[in-house]
């Protein structure tokens, strides 16, 4: 008997009624007697020669209607594990070719050298001779890096290559190449001369070393121009970037005791203004103080040193922007407190749940959530949401 997909899975699987996982399948498929996949109205024509190889993307064969229900479904699904709903709005999607930072992995070969990103649950790298989420800036720069390093990578070791678009133009990390002798720091910084790169910068086990940067290396957060450590945290597109802070800023409307934790470079903490921000990264911290002198900056490691009832009695609305690990010991503290809402920006819906559900046992409520598809046809979700006590 034929059984219907009725949802995508968390690693990009369609699931029947019955648990059974199909590779490839969406919503509106049907699952023959002889178990093929009889495609329904969601599948497209994966634009991409490395699909499904790549594990870049594990859902180019979705349509925008399909892919979007998958975002609001992870995020039901989280919660539902904690009992608790929320309205979940319509998902933002950034465009194809968007993404302004990614890190590649690179490999010597007998041929020259490979230089993508992993396979789907590999660690083989599948070299990259196209992509369709990277920005156009950034891809321009994977075969000139091919023939750069494959006289420089060490045999089977990989390297990372971290590529970020910011102000001036490309940025460049390269980890895992020793690049020490002269010649290797002559080439590597022509290189970066003659691709205009915004800086080139090796680490070789002990740090970030900028090698070329014409112009100190900046990025402009909401109109402040803010320097940018090498391998600093920037939001994956420019236009997602825009879709969190209009979230964040509806949240906190009328807010004027804000504290950013988490805070990175000042993307919202600049957004909206706040007064106090909370930085776990010393460079990052730093690069925020000297950009706006306005904001209270602390280089403080929420996790050890969470900020307590007592410190937050003095804001009425706190961001919360933390990895993937989540807020545990922040939000435990938050729970205790009496700040009135809170912007929780998150990159992991399990964790985000998982802290909802405390904040909910506090006495907030959970007022809305909105998924924002940064990373246009992967499993990797991310949300912003609103939670408020005695609104």
């Amino acid at each position: 008997m034929n059984e219907l997909i009725v949802r995508i899975a968390a690693r990009g699987d369609g699931i029947t009624p019955s648990g059974r996982h199909v590779p490839f399948g969406l919503p509106g498929d049907a699952v023959l007697d002889d178990g093929a996949l009889a495609f329904g109205p969601h599948h497209q024509e994966p634009p991409c020669r490395h699909f499904p190889e790549c594990g870049g993307c594990q859902l180019q064969h979705a349509d925008d209607e399909a892919y979007r229900g998958y975002l609001v479904s992870r995020i039901e699904g989280a919660l539902a594990q904690h009992d608790l709903t929320a309205e979940i709005r319509a998902p933002y999607l950034s465009p194809p070719n968007s993404r302004r930072r990614a890190t590649l992995k690179a490999l010597k070969v007998a041929s020259g050298a490979l230089i993508g990103f992993n396979a789907e649950a590999s660690h083989r790298i599948v070299d990259l001779r196209e992509c369709h989420i990277l920005r156009p800036e950034l891809f321009s720069l994977v075969q000139p890096l091919r023939e750069l390093l494959s006289g420089m990578l060490q045999p089977k070791r990989i390297a990372d290559i971290q590529l970020t678009l910011i102000d001036a133009g490309a940025d460049v990390l390269i980890k895992g190449v020793p690049a020490g002798r002269l010649a290797e720091i002559e080439q590597l910084t022509a290189f970066a001369m003659d691709h205009q790169l915004a800086r080139l910068s090796v680490d070789r086990g002990l740090g970030p070393e900028a090698l070329y940067e014409p112009v100190p290396a900046t990025v402009i957060l909401s109109g402040v121009r803010v320097a940018f450590p090498p391998g600093s945290f920037l939001q994956a597109t420019e236009d997602g970037e825009d879709a969190l802070i209009r979230c964040v800023q509806e949240a906190l409307a009328g807010a004027t005791g804000i504290a950013d934790l988490f805070a990175g470079l000042g993307t919202f903490a600049l957004a909206t203004r706040a007064a106090y921000a909370a930085e776990a990264s010393r460079d990052s911290a730093a690069a925020l103080k000297r950009a706006s002198p306005a904001v209270n900056v602390e280089h403080r490691d929420l996790y050890r040193r969470p900020l307590d009832a007592k410190e937050l009695a003095g804001f009425d609305a706190v961001i919360l922007d933390p990895p993937r690990a989540g807020a545990g010991e922040q939000v435990a503290a938050l729970a205790r407190s009496a700040v009135g809402r809170i912007a929780y920006v998150s990159c992991n819906p399990a964790t985000f749940a998982r802290d909802a559900k405390t904040l909910a046992d506090g006495g907030y409520s959970l007022d809305w959530v909105e998924p924002i598809g940064q990373f246009r046809w992967s499993t990797h979700v991310e949300l912003a949401a609103r939670f408020s006590r005695g609104e």
